[in-house]
């Protein structure tokens, strides 16, 4: 039901039809909510998400829903590309007047050549014959867009085998 919506949204973003209902909120409100939810649900048989919230000023005017959903995607795909007990850190800081978000994590990392690709609608980075992941590729197309139209930016930072790192920045609340 979850990826069917996805693929809605995802077909609403490309027609631009997507109406953000934009307010301001504390991002560090949503970080520790969808930290609590994922290990109730996902992580119960170990893993565990670390907090490392230093941004002073984490208020933004952004989309409650989707920016939700943006942190909710980010720390499950942490989890699913992860072959061993996962290990998240979630880290904010301020920079000039935008926040940073940081996504990293111990999963197995994307090659440097895939990573030119894993923002693009329907791509998924290629393994093989294994099918162990499910998803449509839409995950981070969705995560990209939803970031640009704020404003924000979003890039990562991977080695395969060692985890990646996505960091989010946006715009501050003034």
């Amino acid at each position: 039901e979850s990826q069917v919506e996805r693929v809605l949204n995802v077909a609403n973003l490309d027609r631009k039809e997507i109406k953000l209902n934009l307010s301001t909120f504390d991002i560090h409100e949503i970080i520790e909510e969808a930290k609590e939810v994922f290990e109730f649900s996902q992580l119960e048989n170990g893993g565990k998400i670390t907090l490392n919230l230093q941004a002073p000023k984490p208020v933004i005017h952004a989309d409650v829903v989707h920016i939700t959903n943006v942190v909710n995607n980010l720390i499950d795909n942490a989890i699913k590309y992860c072959e061993k007990t996962p290990e998240i850190t979630i880290s904010t800081t301020t920079q000039k007047n935008k926040i940073n978000i940081s996504f990293k994590d111990n999963g197995k990392g994307i090659s440097r050549e895939n990573q030119k690709y894993i923002f693009d609608k329907f791509y998924r980075v290629p393994t093989g014959n294994l099918h162990n992941v499910k998803g449509f590729g839409l995950g981070l197309f969705y995560v990209r867009t939803i970031i640009e139209e704020l404003g924000g930016t979003i890039q990562v930072k991977s080695n395969t085998d060692k985890g990646s790192e996505f960091i989010v920045s946006l715009p501050f609340q003034t």
